[in-house]
């Protein structure tokens, strides 16, 4: 969401002192402008209805009663026709609400110098007045209608102005500023509302955008890791497994050819035993890598606990596990590469840290997972070249770093020489509902 494309919601001079009824195209519709035009429709004919009633139940001549049921309907067709048969687009048009508000005050001017009742009618003259645009337009034609309905049962806007121009001339300021004011404060509150709730939805728009980049990207990484794993794989068979039958194969050739002398015999297939011993150790070493068998019956925190657990266990080095925040299903992606650099901090704890104790905490913050792994160890220079990878499988820092930033996630180190290390894994917290079906397993 660009904040740029979000238009000002303060009262513009050139706008009207209403908001339309109905919204203009591209708006989203709004439930008040709903209510609103609805209301203002029911309210024109009862305006007009109620006035023409009382005024054929008084007293006066039949001429004068059907003259004014007349004019009324004249006033009905008038009113249907600019709130009814003109479209909505076209009723909020400038010179379109020009016309209706002048009809509407033409026989509303007409109706109350006929009889004091129809000055009910000539109200609904604000409210088209209102419609009216550029803004200073709308004043003006609240102040005709002021002017209009507090005279015209006194012979008329000349003959009051004249007799007591100070008087009539404050009741019009007083009643145009304050029926005004109401109308831009109303318009402004319309317009306020109409932005805020297109804020919203740009908003509603972007964070489902997110979720739909956030899903694009794990596809992504998973896609990158699976090729990284494969060249990985490739390399380690390439250094273990094959070389280890390389070996086993010279071994075998060369006890085929010392048959006669037992002690070299013997020697050589010892040699081919223990180096097939290494070599299924070493395939067992990468089936484990393929697979995080702790989390197939657990759940995360479960399985972290568990893998600190034993740890301890094997190390003798106490290590604290801790959750934080409210524990949620992780995509499967996420949770394997958390478990992996988990056991990766805690193998490198008891490779190098010669530490007393160590802490694994997991910490769920809403759209983000952090893993943290201390220890009170040796600590070392963060700024010194990475350790190449050990000889028993691990990756070091470098391996876990690359473990998180295939799913978008970072990781930071702290550590000096005597005070300890503190590794902090952050990744992106994707629920494991937001995994597409269609997705093969990691």
């Amino acid at each position: 969401m660009r904040f740029e494309d979000v238009r000002d919601v303060e009262l513009d001079w050139r706008g009207s002192l209403m908001p339309p009824a109905v919204p203009q195209a591209g708006d989203r519709p709004v439930r008040w402008h709903r209510w609103f035009a609805r209301v203002e429709a029911v309210l024109a004919w009862v305006l007009l209805v109620v006035p023409t009633l009382l005024s054929a139940l008084n007293d006066q001549t039949n001429g004068h009663r059907i003259t004014t049921v007349l004019i009324s309907a004249g006033a009905a067709v008038w009113l249907a026709l600019t709130t009814f048969v003109l479209s909505p687009k076209l009723r909020e048009h400038p010179v379109a609400s020009a016309a209706a508000f002048a009809g509407v005050v033409a026989f509303g001017s007409v109706l109350q110098s006929r009889d004091a009742y129809f000055i009910i009618f000539m109200v609904y003259g604000f409210f088209a007045a209102m419609r009216m645009k550029p803004m200073p337009v709308a004043v003006l034609g609240v102040g005709v209608t002021s002017l209009l309905i507090n005279t015209m049962t006194l012979g008329g806007p000349i003959h009051a102005l004249s007799v007591s121009p100070g008087i009539w001339g404050t009741i019009v300021i007083v009643q145009t500023a304050a029926i005004g004011g109401g109308g831009a404060l109303f318009a402004a509150v319309g317009r306020q509302n109409q932005e805020r709730k297109r804020m919203l939805d740009q908003l509603t728009a972007a964070e489902a955008e997110n979720r739909g980049l956030q899903r694009q990207l794990l596809a992504q990484a998973r896609e990158a890791g699976v090729l990284d794993e494969r060249q990985r794989l490739s390399q380690e068979i390439h250094d273990t497994l094959a070389q280890g039958f390389t070996g086993i194969i010279t071994q075998l050739e060369a006890a085929a050819q010392a048959r006669d002398a037992t002690a070299e015999w013997e020697r050589h297939l010892a040699s081919a035993t223990q180096l097939a011993r290494e070599n299924l150790t070493a395939a067992r070493r990468s089936v484990d890598a393929l697979r995080p068998e702790p989390l197939d019956a657990a759940t995360l925190p479960e399985a972290l606990a568990e893998v600190a657990r034993l740890w301890s266990e094997r190390t003798g080095v106490p290590a604290e596990f801790s959750t934080t925040g409210t524990a949620v299903p992780l995509h499967p992606e996420l949770e394997a590469t958390l478990l992996r650099i988990t056991q990766e901090a805690l193998s490198n704890v008891a490779r190098h840290a010669q530490a007393g104790r160590a802490g694994i905490t997991l910490s769920y913050m809403g759209d983000e997972v952090t893993l943290d792994a201390r220890d009170d160890g040796v600590g070392f220079d963060p700024a010194r070249p990475p350790a190449p990878p050990s000889p028993e499988g691990g990756h070091g820092l470098p391996g876990m770093r690359r473990r998180a930033e295939r799913l978008a996630g970072t990781l930071h180190v702290e550590s000096e020489p005597g005070g300890g290390t503190a590794i902090s894994a952050r990744l992106p917290a994707i629920p494991a509902a937001t995994l597409d079906p269609t997705e093969g397993a990691p």
